[in-house]
């Protein structure tokens, strides 16, 4: 699986280490369903655009 790098405050990356704790999953299991569930929103308002996002992130994450 590829990596990738990101920036973000600090008490953002707190927050979202808090609720991956509580729902007792990692960090890049979270941040992989937060980008799922964007994809598939985008995917009402610009389908196009989102169906190629959509495989490009798929084929990052299997």
């Amino acid at each position: 699986m590829a990596r990738v790098l990101i920036s973000m405050p600090e008490e953002f990356l707190s927050r979202i280490d808090k609720l991956a704790n509580e729902e007792q999953r990692t960090r890049s299991e979270l941040v992989r369903e937060a980008l799922r569930s964007y994809i598939k929103k985008t995917t009402i308002i610009n389908p196009q655009r989102a169906s190629k996002n959509a495989e490009i992130l798929e084929e990052l994450l299997d």
